[in-house]
């Protein structure tokens, strides 16, 4: 089979993806050794996050107790799915290791691109991420969940956000705009600084001060990451100490490639029906099986390509010598595709009955992360 050409930008991620590749042209390093707490992580341990830019100051706080962010955003564009999990695990993970967490809602970007009014996009977030967060085991302690349209109800915090967006834009030029967004709009542009003041402003006087702030993306964000750093690098009202990001593996769509939030096809959403579960994946799940039970015994599957088997280490299947029997009974044609699928289903439909009784209980916690409901 041959493969096809790798792209990876904030818009579109196709092709092989080869992640050495990416690590040496984008700069990046992959992952040192991490502490005990970060192994007992599936996503560190099966290096699901696989690199980092200045990922050692988060590092030395953890281990020296010192007060760190983790700041991440998301786009309120329609459903919550199983794709969204990997940062979301990420928060609820740093936030148990002491981090105070900052979750920007974009829903100023998304009400240039999505074209829904601003009450329709607080609406999805609240209802689409927030409780999902909830469920998933996000506290509201130590938690700072703000919409960029509205960041505060303290005008100091809110003035110094919009003033570094506003100030940033003295440190940004028309060529790092173009070489990252090609096609550039005002609205791209505001969008950029905002994301960076986004980044920034944990570190100000009024919210935390000089703090390290990680940001977890996947790989296809860090051009908005250097974007931002590049910035805070000119910037000379203020001296930030720089960003720490890393970066995780692309969760992949259920018909391969990247997930698309138009496609109901391409994604599990956390509140599927076990029923919808069953039928997405049977129907869709891109399969490393053979063309026929015969072949499939006698070759046997690829389940490095097969999206269920993705799953299942990405998320599923916690156990590291099961995941491992399931690799080589599949490998070796022991396992059929439809064995395979059948262990996903089952493990997805019985995460997601406990996840959406929790989520119905999430409701009443709304209140104590917005403050204007």
């Amino acid at each position: 089979m041959s493969k096809k050409s790798m792209q990876v930008t904030p818009w579109e991620v196709s092709g092989d993806i080869d992640y050495e590749r990416l690590i040496k042209e984008f700069g990046i390093k992959p992952l040192p050794e991490l502490p005990d707490a970060f192994n007992e992580n599936l996503l560190f341990r099966r290096k699901i996050v696989f690199a980092h830019r200045d990922f050692k100051r988060i590092l030395d706080a953890i281990k020296e107790g010192k007060k760190f962010v983790m700041m991440t955003g998301l786009m309120p564009s329609g459903e919550f799915h199983l794709g969204h999990m990997i940062v979301a695990q990420q928060m609820i993970f740093y936030q148990k290791l002491g981090a105070k967490l900052y979750i920007a809602v974009a829903d100023l970007e998304a009400y240039n691109t999505r074209k829904l009014t601003l009450s329709e996009l607080r609406k999805i977030a609240i209802e689409q991420y927030l409780l999902n967060y909830i469920a998933l085991g996000l506290k509201p302690e130590n938690c700072d969940f703000y919409f960029q349209s509205e960041r505060s109800d303290n005008a100091k915090k809110s003035n110094a956000y919009y003033r570094l967006a506003s100030n940033f834009s003295r440190y940004a030029t028309f060529s790092e705009f173009k070489a990252v967004y090609g096609d550039i709009t005002p609205g791209k542009m505001n969008a950029s600084l905002l994301q960076a003041a986004d980044m920034f402003h944990p570190q100000l006087p009024e919210f935390e001060g000089r703090i390290p702030v990680l940001i977890p993306v996947g790989v296809d964000q860090d051009p908005h990451i250097r974007i931002a750093r590049d910035i805070s690098q000119r910037f000379k009202d203020y001296k930030f100490i720089q960003i720490s990001s890393t970066y995780h593996m692309f969760f992949p769509g259920l018909k391969g490639g990247k997930m698309s939030s138009s496609d109901k096809t391409s994604y599990i959403s956390l509140t599927d029906t076990p029923e919808e579960v069953k039928r997405k994946i049977n129907k869709y799940a891109f399969s490393g099986g053979q063309p026929t039970i015969e072949e499939h015994r006698k070759y046997g599957g690829n389940p490095d390509i097969d999206v269920s088997f993705q799953y299942l280490r990405m998320f599923f299947e916690p156990d590291d010598k099961k995941l491992e029997q399931i690799y080589n009974d599949y490998k070796s044609g022991r396992m059929l595709t439809s064995e395979l699928k059948k262990i996903l289903i089952d493990k997805i439909n019985a995460f997601l009955a406990e996840h959406q009784k929790r989520r119905e209980k999430a409701k009443k916690m709304i209140k104590d992360f917005v403050y204007a409901i």
